[in-house]
């Protein structure tokens, strides 16, 4: 009995630690990555501004072929809504379009369902460099609450989004280049 008691303080103490460690632990997070692409701004904003040309660009619509997806609203505008349903690698969720700041700018919210529940924002905007070279960022930021918040200790979110962003932003380089 002393050997289970004593594991089961020991269990207790190292939840206690890691739960006072969460209490100064940042709870928001932001991933931002960008590419210049061979293509004048505005028919590279023109592309990116279609919730469902995100499907052709962007890697998470790559992880599941089968993935179930849905529409609300015209593409394009605000209000616009992409709902998906896919496997453990995508989850389920669904992002809106929220502002459209015409040329410069598209702002989403994103509502995760499964296989975590929460909620981020997102952007993809575009920048001039020259006639036909175009700056596209796309970025993120959300926040996790305590305690859950000690995740961000172990799990580097500014590398596996930014990742996942860089590859997408690569993919919609090709796309666009080759039009």
């Amino acid at each position: 009995m002393g050997t289970i008691l004593t594991i089961l303080l020991v269990i207790a103490l190292i939840i206690a630690i890691l739960l006072a460690i969460a209490l100064f632990v940042k709870k928001d997070y932001s991933v931002q990555r960008d590419i210049m692409i061979n293509k004048n701004k505005d028919e590279v904003f023109s592309y990116i501004r279609s919730l469902k040309n995100q499907d052709n660009f962007s890697k998470w619509g790559s992880l599941d072929p089968d993935m179930k997806k849905e529409y609300r609203g015209m593409d394009g505008t605000v209000g616009f809504v992409s709902s998906w349903e896919g496997n453990k690698k995508v989850g389920k969720g669904e992002q809106e379009i929220v502002k459209i700041t015409e040329g410069e700018r598209v702002d989403y919210k994103l509502h995760f369902i499964k296989p975590f529940e929460g909620l981020a924002e997102a952007y993809m905007s575009t920048v001039a460099i020259s006639e036909n070279q175009t700056k596209v960022s796309w970025g993120m930021s959300s926040s996790m609450k305590y305690p859950m918040n000690i995740m961000l200790l172990f799990m580097n979110m500014e590398k596996m989004i930014g990742s996942d962003f860089s590859t997408g932003l690569a993919n919609l380089k090709n796309i666009l280049e080759k039009k």
